[in-house]
């Protein structure tokens, strides 16, 4: 059944478009059974790895406005999980993705959604393995992943130590001038951190510096106190946009104090073209300070756009 592009879900049916977005999904050779039965199949991971899975979605009015380009939505639904992959110094490997689209919604944007969730597969070597379709009041784009990660070097949260530095990778702030829709995320950057011995906890920045740095401190039991003149300000920015926008995608995480100057020179060498910013440290939880910003980062229910 050919589909024409201008036609409305409803005139199409679940079937038929399944039968199309399923036609140029990305596999690679651990997939044995892709999209088109009860479940995917793939291959286990092996004795040294850690499986990683996540889950996440974007939503219109919350994630992305509804004028956005829909090749832009799909790759910011695909990078999002990358990037919480990549934050555990993991490789992405399988994805899954569900659909809510109203019934209204145009064959041509679910093409364009799809371009733009392939072409992040394909960027970072994900299959497309399967999914699900609904109609709803909204556009919604959830993303399942599975990744691994050595297990000798899985980095989490709860593993920063009192006088540890804390580092971010980037410039922070004003992401909502276009970056939150075209970033890319630090995947390579990530793996390269999780071979250092001397980097003991990461995360990564999607709600933001005044978010995501008390939650990493919380994780592991401790304070922090940062120098907020060494922000690292995206252009037109201010230090309270650097704490407090949100959906920056760079790399939160702690050092030993050490090997910070180290870690520095090595990272200069590596990634040129990438700032990398010590912004303060970690010390004992009675002795933290908050930086004296207005409202950080973004909190489900509470914020709004």
């Amino acid at each position: 059944m050919k589909i024409a592009r201008s036609e409305k879900l409803f005139e199409v049916g679940e079937d038929a478009l399944v039968a199309m977005i399923t036609s140029k999904l990305p596999t690679n050779r651990d997939v044995v059974a892709g999209a088109g039965d009860d479940c995917a199949i793939v291959k286990p991971c092996g004795k040294i790895w850690h499986v990683l899975l996540k889950t996440d979605c974007v939503v219109e009015g919350v994630h992305f406005f509804p004028n956005t380009p829909f090749d832009q939505i799909g790759w910011k639904a695909m990078a999002r999980v990358v990037s919480d992959i990549a934050a555990m110094g993991g490789v992405p490997l399988h994805a899954m993705i569900t659909l809510i689209l109203p019934s209204d919604f145009e064959v041509i944007k679910v093409e364009q959604l799809y371009s733009g969730l392939r072409r992040c597969a394909e960027r970072y070597g994900i299959s497309i393995v399967g999914g699900e379709t609904s109609t709803g009041p909204l556009v919604i784009v959830s993303v399942s992943m599975m990744g691994k990660v050595n297990i000798k070097r899985c980095l989490r949260r709860t593993k920063a130590k009192v006088g540890d530095a804390i580092f971010v990778t980037g410039k922070l702030g004003g992401s909502i001038r276009g970056k939150h829709l075209k970033f890319e995320p630090r995947l390579k950057e990530a793996q390269w951190l999780s071979a250092r011995p001397f980097v003991h906890a990461m995360m990564d920045l999607s709600d933001g510096l005044g978010k995501d740095l008390p939650r990493l401190a919380d994780a592991s039991g401790l304070g922090f106190v940062i120098e907020e003149e060494s922000l690292p300000v995206s252009k037109g920015c201010t230090q309270q946009q650097a704490w407090s926008d949100g959906e920056d995608y760079e790399l939160l995480f702690s050092v030993s104090a050490d090997d910070g100057k180290r870690l520095q020179i090595a990272w200069k060498h590596k990634f040129p073209n990438l700032p990398l910013t010590c912004i303060g440290r970690f010390v004992k939880k009675s002795q933290g300070k908050i930086p004296q910003f207005k409202r950080g980062g973004w909190e489900h229910f509470k914020s709004r756009l």
